[in-house]
């Protein structure tokens, strides 16, 4: 399978950028934002669809090691423009949280760029200290550390769901690596706490839990969101009421083009086709991973399944999210929800993948035995 495992990575983002562009063009003309254009938000993500194929072909034909030779560059760019976000008439501040910079009518969102930039330096990191993987400082207390400082400044924007999705995936990067899964389940649950006391503290965010417990108390604030999204679900049904045919869009479900589009293709399009994204989902994970495991080096092996496990959680959060199984997050689904930035950086990693195809072996990768294999990823 691993040799056709990146044309079917390949067909599978194809299949989900061609429902996102539909659904955008259906729900999208609706939005408050569109500024009188019903195709506003369809030319915008369109031309991010071109920057994010253009940064998709560099990745895939750049030699992957250059990217554990310039971590640094990435990890320092990350770290300006997160600082962006609180200077005055650079960054933007949304719904209560400054997790945008603009300028000259360009928006980005940092935190976009901060997840690959530690991907980078964690694959590059444990790349680098393969036998002290499994110690408490150098496999633990160091990259976390690191991390800690990219994740200082997201959560400092109020932007939670985005500082769980990387400390999740820093961690299933560490465990690929090799460090204690005893240290990684105790610091898990310890940043679970943390995580829900910030959130108790923000009367907003409070109202989101408070909303995700009891949804029929609080259907006309906190937990408007939630409570149409499964009206959605409920009103499409097996077969859907036919594109473009959708109630919720119409004001009703707010961000429908964007965090909760999913449920809009519930609506529209049916359980079939809701069930074909989570499909195409679980090939892009199960591709990637035998991307990452016949990768010719352990750095390899390590950015595999850090761009893998960015796409999955993010992904398994925004279905969990908008089928009330999670408190709400915002964060966008992969390829199909509005969003610039989000779209370029997720095209960007299945352009790592790719890059690392090129480079593969047929025989997968023996986490355990890596020492033993010929050294070519580069120092740091």
């Amino acid at each position: 399978m691993h040799r056709k495992s990146a044309y079917i990575l390949f067909l599978a983002v194809l299949g989900m950028l061609v429902i996102g562009i539909v659904m955008l063009f259906s729900t999208s003309a609706f939005a408050k934002d569109s500024h009188g254009d019903v195709y506003f938000f369809v030319k915008r993500q369109s031309v991010w669809l071109g920057v994010g194929l253009v940064v998709c072909t560099i990745a895939a034909l750049t030699d992957y090691h250059f990217w554990a030779r310039t971590w640094w560059i990435w990890f320092g760019l990350a770290i300006v423009a997160l600082a962006c976000c609180f200077v005055p008439h650079i960054g933007m501040r949304i719904n209560g949280s400054r997790r945008w910079v603009g300028f000259a009518g360009f928006t980005f969102q940092p935190s976009e760029l901060a997840k690959i930039a530690t991907v980078f330096f964690l694959a590059g990191w444990f790349a680098r200290h393969e036998k002290a993987s499994g110690r408490f400082l150098q496999g633990f207390v160091i990259p976390l550390a690191v991390v800690s400082v990219l994740l200082a400044l997201i959560v400092t924007e109020v932007d939670l769901g985005t500082t769980a999705l990387i400390g999740a995936t820093s961690f299933v990067m560490m465990f690929v690596a090799g460090t204690s899964p005893i240290i990684l389940g105790i610091l898990s649950m310890s940043g679970l706490a943390g995580i829900l006391f910030v959130a108790m503290t923000m009367p907003e965010r409070m109202g989101r839990l408070t909303a995700f417990m009891h949804p029929e108390l609080y259907k006309e604030d906190a937990g408007l969101q939630q409570m149409q999204a499964l009206i959605a679900w409920g009103s499409g049904g097996i077969e859907g009421l036919g594109l473009g045919n959708g109630r919720q869009k119409m004001m009703y479900l707010p961000y429908a083009h964007t965090d909760f589009i999913f449920p809009m293709i519930g609506e529209e399009l049916g359980l079939r086709i809701s069930l074909l994204v989570v499909f195409l989902f679980v090939v892009i994970v199960i591709c990637g991973m035998m991307i990452a495991l016949h990768a010719k080096d352990r750095f390899g092996l390590l950015l595999g399944t850090g761009v893998v496990s960015l796409l999955a959680l993010q992904a398994a959060v925004n279905i969990g999210v908008t089928t009330s199984l999670l408190p709400n997050k915002g964060l966008p689904l992969p390829f199909i929800s509005y969003g610039g930035s989000n779209l370029a950086a997720c095209l960007f990693g299945v352009g790592l993948l790719l890059s690392i195809y090129r480079q593969g072996v047929l025989e997968p990768v023996n986490i355990k035995r890596t020492a033993m294999q010929v050294r070519t990823t580069p120092r740091i």
